[in-house]
């Protein structure tokens, strides 16, 4: 809409002329016209936005529906989603056409019927059959997400894409999911987080190593391992919703923020952030999964619907979201002109590999294993006795620390 600043681009749909449609045609067809014209590059005006939506009506009701679906999708719609493209709406769109009408998807996003962990919560007992959030404040409803946060266990964002495409995925992800939170993971986009500081910082040197943020007041989300890296790094974490943080920036309550790069533009945070600190420590992921009963009674053929359906989207995930970050968001060094780090004068501080180095001697399990052994004991008891940590790390590895995400192979899991 033209005051959600979230969009980059420029379009003429006010507040009212937008439930107006949703009022007609509902929200889940509005949401998912918007999101083909932002696919096509168009510019979005009511009229533009009205006809689509009519069409998407019309392609979606053309028949009875075998299965009605409910998709929680908190804060994730509409036009940030142009930004941190996590796939739900691309997903809905290529389900429903992929089955032919048989399963519809309510998509309700905005947090309007839920907030990250009860959008979790309301999908592994049931209540909706399809959630997005991110994992770190996934993990709060579902633990088990905890195995992605171990410290430098990703060195790159292709190791987490090449993790989530591997046959090994099912075994020491997917699987578990499904025994012991109900959850049929589906895809994710991918980025590893650092800590976006404030204006506390902006005529201060840039942050390049771990001395230099020592005691810093740090939003960090539901992430339990990541509130153990931190503290492990010397800084002070401190549990802030992610609706209340920017006004926390803006005051001063909070010297910086725990997360991906991409959601600084997402949360409209330009000008309360002074440096991306891209330390890369932990993952960062907002995926999509749905409820695994649900999922089982969907029946064998529909069952591969969403499986192919979650492939594909996947597969655009990664091309769409690696493009982004640069050309959107910024995170190169220079960021490139018009991006939303050039705009707004946000530096970046990417550490180099001699820090990132030593940072991962000081945190990591692999180096400093007291603080990680009650977790790790936990989690491996989950994933049927393995060493979870000791398994990822050495599958992110199989692939080249150089290899550029864009260009890492896709592949269907299941098929090996």
């Amino acid at each position: 809409m033209a005051s959600n600043k979230n969009d980059l681009g420029k379009h003429s749909v006010s507040r009212r002329d937008f439930f107006a449609l949703a009022g007609r045609f509902g929200l889940s067809s509005v949401f998912l016209a918007w999101s083909d014209l932002l696919a096509a590059g168009e510019a979005i005006s009511e009229k533009s936005l009205q006809i689509t939506t009519g069409s998407v009506y019309n392609k979606r009701f053309k028949k009875k529906a075998k299965f009605n679906l409910r998709f929680g999708a908190a804060h994730f719609t509409r036009p940030g989603l142009s930004i941190i493209p996590n796939g739900s709406l691309p997903f809905v769109a290529d389900l429903e056409e992929r089955t032919d009408g048989e399963i519809r998807v309510e998509y309700i996003g905005g947090n309007q019927l839920c907030r990250e962990v009860a959008c979790a919560t309301a999908c592994i007992n049931g209540t909706l059959d399809f959630f997005s959030a991110s994992t770190q404040n996934a993990s709060t409803a579902a633990p088990y997400f905890n195995i992605l946060d171990f410290p430098y266990l990703w060195p790159s964002r292709a190791a987490l894409y090449y993790f989530f495409y591997h046959p090994q995925s099912e075994v020491l992800l997917r699987a578990p999911l499904r025994k012991y939170h109900n959850l049929e993971f589906l895809f994710s986009h991918a980025e590893l987080r650092g800590f976006m500081l404030g204006l506390k910082y902006k005529n201060k040197p840039k942050v390049m190593n771990l001395k230099a943020l020592q005691g810093a007041k740090i939003r960090v989300t539901g992430t339990q391992l990541g509130r153990i890296s931190m503290k492990l790094m010397g800084v002070q974490p401190v549990p802030v919703p992610w609706s209340d943080t920017l006004k926390a920036l803006e005051v001063g309550a909070l010297d910086g923020a725990e997360t991906w790069s991409s959601a600084v533009p997402y949360g409209n945070w330009g000008n309360v952030i002074s440096q991306d600190v891209q330390c890369q420590f932990m993952a960062g992921c907002a995926m999509t999964s749905m409820n695994r009963t649900r999922f089982e009674q969907l029946g064998s053929d529909l069952q591969q619907a969403v499986r192919e359906s979650a492939y594909l989207t996947q597969r655009d995930i990664q091309k769409s979201s690696e493009c982004k970050l640069v050309t959107v968001t910024g995170i190169t060094e220079p960021p490139l002109p018009g991006s939303y780090y050039h705009q707004h004068s946000i530096r970046n501080a990417i550490w180099t590999p001699e820090e990132r180095l030593r940072t991962e001697q000081s945190i990591a399990p692999k180096f400093n294993p007291a603080p990680w052994v009650k977790w790790r004991l936990r989690l491996d008891r989950m994933a049927n006795n393995l060493d979870i940590y000791g398994e990822l790390y050495q599958l992110a590895r199989q692939i080249p620390l150089a290899q550029n995400a864009t260009d890492l192979e896709a592949r269907r899991y299941w098929k090996g």
